[in-house]
């Protein structure tokens, strides 16, 4: 049997925020109000391109691995903010990192982004078809934000992760999963006026974000948990094999749901929403990082992952992890300084909503 090891992991934050009370000036909302129905805190907003921040992640998890571009087969970009559609953003990842040759591919299942391309990547190595691939995901969700709008405006952030994936005879890399999309309620998060369906020759103004929270929290807990169900009997594991929960971060809620219809205990939990905000399809590949870089992730871990995100998409996905949660070296890849503070990058979109 050939496996896709995680071998290298790395991440790119941007350095600009914006925490709920300066958020407050610029919507009707306030601390309370954000951190009790999401966990919030604050979101980077960055001044990069969704491509800088790809590459910066996807170079972060070269040198983790002790790889070079070189030596990758396919660069895998999960985003659903892509920094030009023709041509599509891996490409210029791949070139960015040096990845000659290497198949470029963008993939965009909103949220769940990150675990439909690790899927469609191992699905490639476990087939022989390619041996090494990096799979980043990259979101600049402020950019669809309309400041005008509270419930959807306090919810998102920039942001980017990334995994390399190597074929090993070692039993360890996703050893599960589930994806899946229930189209028929696609209407209650999605973005109306963006994409070839627009009509160009018009203003359109600020993207049209439309989100119904209720009906998306439902639908969330509902896909997630049965999809996790789905995946452990197909993993053939028990809830108390499960040693870590790394969720899709969009509200502390539904993780906090998740976690209780899988019986997981708090410290085998990880979150970090508080600090970036809903990421879309980076949410998971940034936690995975983390949660290797404190200590939650040790050596051969059994992950449980998931997400839900606009389609409606959803995945699960049982991770075994390797023996290594050290890296193999370090670079120095770092987006361009930023001289900024998140609300001065942000006021030309806040006067536009206005």
């Amino acid at each position: 049997m050939i496996y896709a090891k995680i071998t290298g992991w790395g991440k790119c934050i941007p350095p600009a925020k914006i925490s709920n009370d300066e958020l407050s000036q610029i919507v009707d909302t306030n601390d309370e109000w954000i951190s009790s129905r999401t966990g919030i805190k604050e979101r980077r907003v960055s001044h990069a391109s969704t491509a800088d921040l790809a590459t910066v992640a996807s170079k972060h998890a070269l040198a983790c691995a002790g790889l070079t571009g070189e030596d990758i087969d396919l660069v895998l970009l999960a985003t659903c903010t892509p920094s030009t559609m023709v041509a599509n953003t891996a490409s210029l990842v791949q070139k960015n990192i040096g990845a000659t040759g290497a198949a470029a591919c963008d993939t965009n299942a909103a949220c769940s982004g990150f675990l439909y391309a690790l899927q469609n990547a191992t699905a490639q190595i476990k087939a022989g078809m390619i041996k090494r691939a990096v799979v980043v995901a990259a979101e600049r969700m402020t950019w669809y934000v309309n400041w005008a709008k509270r419930d959807s405006a306090v919810l998102f952030g920039d942001g980017a992760g990334a995994v390399v994936l190597e074929a090993s005879e070692e039993p360890c890399g996703l050893l599960g999963t589930k994806t899946g999309c229930d189209s028929g309620d696609r209407d209650i998060l999605h973005i109306a006026n963006y994409g070839t369906d627009m009509n160009k020759y018009q203003p359109t103004g600020p993207s049209d974000l439309l989100f119904e929270g209720r009906e998306i929290f439902k639908r969330a807990v509902k896909g997630m948990s049965e999809a996790c169900d789905d995946v452990l009997a197909q993993a053939n594991l028990r809830l108390g094999d499960i040693d870590v929960l790394v969720p899709h971060q969009a509200n502390l809620r539904i993780i906090q749901a998740i976690q209780q219809r899988l019986d997981i205990q708090d410290d085998k939990v990880m979150v970090n929403i508080d600090k970036y905000g809903n990421t879309s399809a980076a949410t998971i590949a940034i936690a995975l990082c983390e949660a290797v870089e404190n200590g939650l992730i040790k050596p051969n871990s059994n992950i449980m992952s998931a997400a839900f995100g606009a389609g409606l998409t959803w995945a699960a996905s049982y991770i075994k992890w390797g023996d290594r949660v050290t890296p193999i070296g370090q670079s120095d890849a770092a987006l361009a300084p930023c001289t900024q503070t998140g609300l001065e990058l942000i006021a030309p979109a806040v006067k536009a909503c206005q």
